[in-house]
């Protein structure tokens, strides 16, 4: 990723996290170190092959680390860097407009009903 910063900075945020797993695993690993199949399980469908690839391009990126303990069956954890931490306020942010977007089109759904249950009443009566 070094060799490829653009002059935008939003579009280079973006070329590391430019992913849906991506940001998912760093969602997952604000709240600390977890081991492979822990992130698999708290991220849902992703494949082993590509949740395997996405963290070896965030450790290439300089966002997690990865330590290997020389166990068996072996052991592997990850960890967010100083750099994947400081994205957490992205995160957060993202998190709060998602809510509000959320709030927002669950209101409109939800009086779009209401004026269609309305609109059917008025046509009963008549």
């Amino acid at each position: 990723m070094r060799n490829k910063l653009l002059a935008c900075p939003v579009e280079t945020t973006l070329l590391l996290i430019n992913d849906r797993w991506k940001v998912l695993i760093l969602r997952e690993l604000l709240d600390g170190t977890k081991r492979f199949g822990e992130l698999r399980k708290s991220i849902g469908t992703v494949s082993p092959k590509v949740l395997t690839s996405h963290l070896r391009s965030m450790e290439e990126d300089g966002l997690v680390d990865r330590e290997i303990f020389a166990e068996v069956p072996p052991r592997v954890e990850y960890t967010l860097t100083e750099l994947g931490n400081s994205l957490k306020p992205i995160l957060d942010a993202m998190k709060v407009w998602g809510t509000d977007y959320q709030t927002k089109v669950n209101l409109e759904l939800k009086e779009a009903n209401e004026d269609q249950h309305t609109n059917e009443y008025k046509k009963e009566l008549n």
